[in-house]
């Protein structure tokens, strides 16, 4: 596709849910030379102070005392301090994130359209600023020039590097045993999936959103070979996040379809309608806070998805997690529902129905609706046409 390097970062930006910085920072971030992941940037802190940690672009970012004022340039990161019970620490966020409880008594940093106010920022006096992988490496330089303190994440691409960037977080924030108390709350909704897919059949399921798919490489992927599928994007030799065109889906033939609560219809094609999936209505419609952002909650689409394919083995693998954690002297708490160091639970009752984390459907939801992913994609095809003019 002509413009399929610009056309990917703007869906690696919607697949974050993560505001660009600028008018041209898909292209801006494109342009970025490659960077470890969060996958490969684990490092050994004790959570004492002062915390030297090397970020995506290499340089070492050193936080000199505990801070008690973050600010986070993306939603995941401001969930993640959310999940790790760091909310307080928290004085600016972007509008994305204004779904999470208390999240309106922060100041909003975001400008128009997708873009964020460096100004804001700055005014906000942080100790530290949580920069995502789709800030490009020009805007974080200009608020390091201001002399702020800046960490720049690698991308996420599996549940492993979403750990990793937890773990990160709890680092630089003083806030390393809560977030370990998190990734062990996701190693035992983790344990329990893997338990329920062991030795199942893996059905083909294909992520579908706005016609683009996440293929190999992609934390989404990741969750749904983890749910118990074959992800067939992947198999269809799809890297990252890229359109999806009717032949891969009709030579695929998913047997199941993931699609996120902010476009949770499948398109009425021929293609779909003449796929397993859609026949036999075996189509997982997830929440779109939880899955589209690279933090904790991703665990519940990940459930949802298991439940959905692997029914019986899920209530029986849940059901001996629960008759274990009983025995052990766990709470409740511990074993499914809740994670355990959230200031403010996740979702109450089955994963997928965070009230505090909502659909994000319409315009009032933190996502891109139908329209404005449009408008993106126009938008991004003039600027490629421009550049190349």
């Amino acid at each position: 596709m002509r413009y399929a390097p610009l056309f990917g970062a703007l869906l690696l930006v919607l697949a974050a849910t993560a505001p660009a910085t600028a008018a041209t920072a898909p292209a801006t971030a494109a342009a970025a030379p490659a960077a470890p992941s969060a996958d490969v940037v684990a490092q050994e802190s004790d959570c004492t102070f002062p915390v030297e940690l090397t970020d995506q672009s290499g340089t070492n970012v050193t936080v000199e005392e505990e801070p008690s004022r973050v600010v986070t340039l993306n939603p995941s990161a401001a969930q993640t301090m959310w999940e790790i019970g760091a909310r307080d620490k928290v004085v600016g966020v972007t509008k994305h994130a204004m779904n999470l409880e208390g999240a309106e008594a922060k100041t909003n940093i975001s400008a128009g359209g997708q873009t964020i106010s460096n100004e804001k920022v700055v005014g906000l006096e942080p100790d530290l600023v949580l920069a995502p992988n789709t800030i490009d490496n020009e805007t974080v330089q200009s608020l390091r020039d201001a002399g702020l303190t800046v960490y720049h994440f690698g991308e996420a691409g599996s549940i492993a590097g979403i750990q990793e960037k937890t773990r990160i977080i709890g680092e630089l924030t003083g806030e390393c045993e809560a977030a370990e108390e998190t990734v062990d709350w996701m190693d035992a909704e983790l344990a329990t999936v893997d338990a329920a897919v062991e030795g199942q059949d893996r059905p083909g399921m294909i992520y579908t959103f706005f016609g683009w798919t996440a293929g190999d490489g992609t934390f989404i992927g990741n969750l749904v070979e983890r749910a118990g599928a074959r992800n067939v994007a992947a198999e269809a030799g799809i890297d990252g996040y890229e359109e999806l065109n009717d032949e891969v889906l009709v030579e695929q033939n998913p047997d199941w379809i993931l699609r996120n609560s902010d476009n949770g219809q499948v398109p009425k094609t021929a293609a779909y309608n003449g796929t397993t999936a859609v026949q036999e209505d075996q189509i997982v419609v997830v929440n779109y806070n939880q899955l589209n952002r690279p933090a904790p909650r991703v665990i519940y689409p990940l459930v949802e998805m298991t439940k959905a394919m692997h029914p019986e083995a899920y209530a029986e693998a849940n059901q001996t997690a629960s008759e274990t954690a009983t025995e052990t002297g766990q709470t409740e708490g511990d074993t499914g529902t809740e994670s355990p160091t959230a200031t403010t639970a996740p979702p109450t009752g089955s994963p997928g129905t965070d009230t505090d984390d909502g659909a994000g459907t319409g315009a009032s939801g933190p996502g891109f609706t139908a329209v404005g992913a449009l408008v993106a994609l126009v938008s991004l095809s003039l600027v490629a046409a421009r550049r190349e003019a």
